[in-house]
């Protein structure tokens, strides 16, 4: 089925097409393009009319370009400015839709978050949701653009680097359901302290349609500025342990490979609560609370709380948020680690959830709690103060070993005690070329780090240090 038809693009941007076309997909980048869908050429460190070639070769059926480059033939639909025509895509694809839309944004946790709304959802109604992290000013406009017309729910991540950068992404997603997650020290360079960020974040209640529902977080310093804003909402609810939030959560309780949740739900005062359990499929405090939001979120947007709330029970974080994996470190033995991959982003409101998820999982016979720290950026002036802070969590008591990549780690490192004192190396590469030595059998390791410490690389190595077993060598 076509997502989009030559008339209908052409009605939707203003362009001008050179031949009748239909695509099944929109794509920006030729390397991941399937036959079938229309190549978007945007312009950022390169310009995409130079791969408009490359992506007719590869199936594309159109391309959105401002100009016809040279020697292209198939059917181009040529407009003003590119990001601009993807922007009015988006605003078709979002009006001729009766899909219930959730918006989602935080300093922490909105891809995860996302991820559960996208497991939970697409088991009751067909369900369209961002990509990766597609959250910012052409990732926004790209998903609403790819959603089909026949979308039941969609949920769209917002995210942010500078002020003002929220309010025109809600507006265009105009969610019925807009939710923030957390308010923590992420960008704070450019905001200059968290009572700035919550109002960044807090401006994706200005995109919701009329009499739609807020949702915040009820456990944090800058609460008040998310509540006062959500108020201008058909209905603002909170979530967490506070005892005025409307989804309140009572106890959590982390194991190895899951969290069980337990709390009640008083959407109208005067009114009898709800009463709820549910278990997520990963541990940590960080992903049980996300668990609750996203499941208000579900419900606020005409889901089954009950079926949600058995379904996110079977979620399991993405790669580098969190994700577990045990690594075989021989051939001929069970001798292996468990990978705490958490290697994507980081700030200390998610360094120290990371923490917790370490303390609470078990080692193997003889094994440690092993941490390789990168660098957590974009924290502004107070970023080696954040950095040495960590030492004081109380979950380092229960760990063996804390390495640390980075120059703004080197506070940590030089904070910790001595017993926990291990490697400190500027850069990933350094790292990772000695992480064989620096794990052993029935170690637990976390690698955590925001994504320009490039801690990820670490992760890389201890992954190829894996080994299939004997019998699944040879298929006995």
């Amino acid at each position: 089925m076509a997502l989009w038809t030559q008339r209908d693009a052409e009605q939707a941007t203003g362009g001008t097409a050179t031949a009748p076309f239909e695509v099944t997909g929109l794509s920006i980048d030729t390397r991941t393009i399937r036959p079938g869908e229309m190549f978007i050429a945007l312009s950022a460190a390169r310009d995409g009319h130079d791969f408009v070639a490359q992506a007719f070769e590869k199936g594309a059926a159109a391309a959105l370009v401002s100009c016809v480059p040279k020697g292209v033939t198939g059917p181009c639909l040529v407009v003003p400015d590119v990001l601009d025509a993807l922007v009015a895509l988006a605003k078709a694809a979002r009006a001729r839709t009766q899909a219930r839309v959730i918006a989602v944004t935080g300093s922490v946790g909105k891809t995860s978050t996302k991820e559960m709304l996208r497991h939970v959802l697409s088991r009751q109604g067909a369900t369209h949701a961002a990509e990766a992290s597609y959250n910012n000013h052409w990732g926004v406009p790209l998903t609403l653009a790819r959603m089909p017309a026949d979308t039941r729910y969609a949920v769209i991540e917002i995210g942010m680097n500078h002020p003002g950068e929220i309010a025109p992404l809600a507006r265009l997603a105009r969610p019925h359901v807009a939710l923030v997650t957390i308010v923590a020290s992420a960008h704070l360079e450019a905001f200059g302290s968290l009572d700035g960020i919550a109002h960044e974040k807090a401006a994706i209640f200005d995109g919701l349609e009329p009499d739609g529902t807020a949702l915040y977080n009820a456990d944090l310093p800058t609460t008040p500025i998310l509540a006062r804003a959500a108020a201008k909402a058909g209905q603002a609810l909170g979530f967490g342990e506070a005892e005025d939030a409307a989804y309140h959560v009572t106890e959590i309780s982390i194991s190895a490979d899951s969290s069980a949740v337990r709390g009640e739900i008083a959407l109208q005062p005067g009114h009898p609560a709800r009463k709820f359990l549910f278990k997520t499929g990963a541990p940590g405090r960080h992903l049980a609370m996300n668990a609750v939001a996203a499941l208000a979120a579900a419900e606020a947007a005409g889901a089954e709380w009950d079926i949600a709330a058995l379904d996110i029970a079977d979620w399991r974080p993405p790669a580098g948020r969190g994700q577990q994996e045990v690594i075989r470190l021989d051939s001929e033995i069970d001798a292996s680690i468990t990978l705490i991959d958490d290697a994507f982003n980081a700030n200390p409101a998610s360094m120290e959830a990371a923490f917790e998820v370490l303390a609470a999982t078990p080692t193997g016979p003889g094994g440690r709690r092993v941490a390789i720290l990168g660098e957590m950026l974009e924290l502004g002036p107070d970023e080696s103060a954040m950095h040495a802070g960590l030492a004081r969590h109380p979950a380092l008591d229960r760990m063996d070993v804390i390495h640390t990549v980075g120059p703004r780690m080197q506070a940590l490192a030089e904070a910790l005690p001595e017993r926990l004192r291990g490697l400190h190396v500027a850069q990933a590469d350094d790292l990772g070329e000695q992480a064989h030595n620096l794990v052993q059998p029935g170690d637990v390791v976390l690698v955590k780090g925001s994504k320009g410490s490039y801690v990820s690389r670490v992760v890389d190595v201890l992954r190829n240090l894996d080994h299939p077993l004997p019998d699944e060598q040879t298929g006995k």
